[in-house]
């Protein structure tokens, strides 16, 4: 090999030797660049939301929405209840109502009395007098059945004019005389309290006025007492 030849293989050597230098130091640069940028993503990462807290929200949410359906279910349940008691009562109450004993009007006044004599009867008083203006509302003071309903009395004469006799479930009879007119018939079947007609002054009657009777049967003559029998009954006039 000529002197010239040794030198240039020489030459060679080192540029490849440098060459493979450059490239090394390449690959370190670009592996500490990953490396940065590894670290810098984690950073980063660490940088952002708390996912513990995120967590702990979503757990206070759910608690608070499963805490508002318990409470509505109870409220439900609670108002179910009471709209069950008020029913209960309600029918309770109903049922009382019908039991009871009531006055036949309100806000009156008391006119003549049980056996009082005067020129107006042929014979003593056969009821109470409750003085109202014509056209105030009479009631049935309890449930039972209408078995006389007209002028006349209803048939018992023409004094009592227009009239209404009610049986009751315990075999005692009622008479609403004077009418001015009669809102129920034979055979019907009437409430406590139930509107039955309205006061007037038909028949032997000096002014506007009920006039009322409680008989142990039917017809004419078989009158007792009336207030006794009410308040008696749990109704006082």
């Amino acid at each position: 090999m000529s002197k010239f030849t040794a030198i240039r293989n020489a030459k060679n050597s080192n540029s490849a030797k440098k060459t493979v230098l450059r490239n090394r130091v390449a690959v370190v640069a670009g592996g500490l660049g990953v490396a940065v940028a590894a670290g810098a993503g984690i950073a980063n990462a660490a940088a952002g939301p708390n996912l513990t807290s995120l967590a702990s929200n979503v757990g206070s949410t759910v608690s608070a929405q499963a805490a508002a359906q318990a409470k509505a279910a109870k409220d439900a349940k609670a108002a179910a209840a009471k709209t069950k008691a008020a029913a209960a009562k309600a029918k309770k109450d109903a049922a009382k109502k019908a039991n009871a004993w009531v006055k036949p009007v309100e806000k009156y006044v008391l006119g003549s009395t049980f056996g009082l004599a005067g020129s107006h009867w042929s014979h003593n008083h056969s009821g109470q007098d409750f003085v109202v203006p014509t056209g105030t509302q009479v009631h049935s003071v309890h449930k039972g059945t209408v078995v006389k309903a007209g002028p006349w009395g209803g048939g018992d004469g023409p004094a009592y004019g227009n009239a209404i006799v009610v049986k009751h479930d315990n075999g005692m009879y009622t008479q609403y005389a004077h009418l001015s007119q009669i809102q129920v018939h034979v055979g019907q079947q009437v409430g406590t309290g139930q509107q039955i007609g309205l006061s007037g002054s038909t028949g032997n009657s000096t002014g506007p006025h009920l006039h009322f009777e409680v008989r142990t049967g039917p017809d004419y003559g078989t009158g007792i007492e009336p207030t006794g029998f009410l308040r008696a009954h749990g109704d006082a006039v």
